[in-house]
């Protein structure tokens, strides 16, 4: 085991946290709430429109049974529904970018420097996502059945973020064929 997975963490002081959002910077919120609606199938929770400073966020997720319950309507409830929620993406929208000749768009973090990678999404099944993203006209940085970690896929968003595609049984068994052997065997005699 390696110290970081043999960190002791004080769950209680933070029991009540939610890792809520990760934000995007978007040139056009059209196309890009399009995408992670109709593409992947996220629900817009909360737009906020910021006039004096000229930008605005728009939160999309996904909802599930765990959940809240319905969204709220009112707007202050639905403020605080969305800022409940676990794993948004924000999608920060500067005013202007969508129409400025000028703009030449955002770092997506995978080339020099990098920085950010990706986000991931888990779904059902690999393959039959990535046909249905391929129908659509999604363009890819990897699909599953190419490179050496087969069995998993990366898109590319409106912005070109990269979107991880991936499969949570396939990946369990991805990981174990990449492990070291000499971990695998330290692990073992551990146990």
């Amino acid at each position: 085991m390696s110290d970081i997975e043999g960190m002791v963490i004080d769950i209680e002081a933070t029991h009540d946290y939610v890792m809520n959002q990760t934000m995007l910077r978007v040139r056009d919120p059209k196309a890009s709430v399009g995408f992670y609606s109709e593409v992947l199938g996220m629900s817009l929770l909360k737009r906020l429109d910021f006039p004096s400073m000229e930008f605005s966020l728009y939160f999309m997720g996904y909802m599930s049974k765990d959940s809240d319950g319905p969204i709220p309507s009112g707007e202050r409830e639905r403020t605080a529904y969305t800022f409940r929620q676990k794993a948004l993406i924000e999608l920060t929208h500067n005013w202007g970018t969508e129409s400025s000749s000028d703009f030449t768009g955002y770092h997506n973090g995978n080339g020099e420097p990098q920085g950010f990678g990706h986000i991931g999404i888990s779904v059902p099944d690999v393959f039959a996502a990535c046909e249905r993203f391929e129908a659509l006209g999604v363009e890819f940085v990897k699909r599953p059945n190419e490179g050496q970690m087969r069995g998993l896929a990366f898109i590319k968003d409106p912005d070109g973020y990269w979107i991880e595609i991936l499969e949570a049984n396939s990946l369990a068994e991805l990981s174990v064929s990449f492990s070291e052997p000499d971990a695998r065997e330290q692990g073992d005699q551990q146990s």
